[in-house]
């Protein structure tokens, strides 16, 4: 089976690639020859997953899946949220993120927060929504250079290393995309059965 990831993101698509059985052949937008920037102009996660997968399809006739991931602060009234990657501008630098965001968080303040990510799947015809949560803590700190985003700064519940220090298959086991790619693999096995 051949799907095309919507995504310009390498780091991404190589995250999900270790995630995807072998027998599903995934395709980037690069080997699809879409370079275009396909704008995020939702107010969810869910809006901006559906329209990057929704471009891909129609403008290619192609299945495909996308996602959309936020980092959703509790003292931040959910910020950076469908924002995460913009957060501190349209560069949409990771290390400028984090400087934001480690500088709205003063001492004392409530540091829980939860990654979601959201995989919208368009296939022969017909869509599908699966989600992924992983709950966890801001550091005072960026920690570890793994990962990508604002990996080096979210510590999740139960462990006491960032998704920054975390060896990849141990946070591809636990994070939010891991856990809505494990959806979306699930339904795709069901569905070649």
């Amino acid at each position: 089976m051949k799907l095309v990831f919507a995504t310009h993101n390498d780091n991404k698509l190589k995250e999900v690639q270790q995630l995807l059985p072998e027998n599903i052949e995934l395709l980037s937008l690069k080997d699809i020859e879409c370079f275009d920037e396909i704008p995020e102009t939702g107010d969810t996660l869910e809006e901006n997953a559906k329209i990057k997968a929704d471009f891909v399809t129609q403008t290619y006739g192609l299945d495909c899946f996308s996602d959309d991931t936020g980092l959703l602060v509790d003292a931040l009234d959910g910020a950076p949220g469908v924002y995460s990657a913009r957060y501190a501008g349209e560069q949409k630098n990771a290390e400028n993120n984090m400087s934001k965001l480690l500088s709205e968080l003063v001492d004392g303040t409530d540091r829980s927060a939860h990654f979601k990510t959201v995989i919208h799947l368009n296939l022969k015809g017909e869509s599908f929504t699966f989600d992924g949560i992983v709950e966890g803590q801001i550091t005072t700190e960026q920690h570890g250079k793994g990962g990508f985003g604002y990996d080096p700064i979210f510590r999740p519940d139960g462990y006491n290393k960032t998704f920054g220090e975390l060896p990849p298959e141990t946070k591809n086991a636990i994070s939010h995309r891991g856990r809505a790619i494990q959806k979306l693999v699930d339904f795709l096995k069901k569905k070649a059965t």
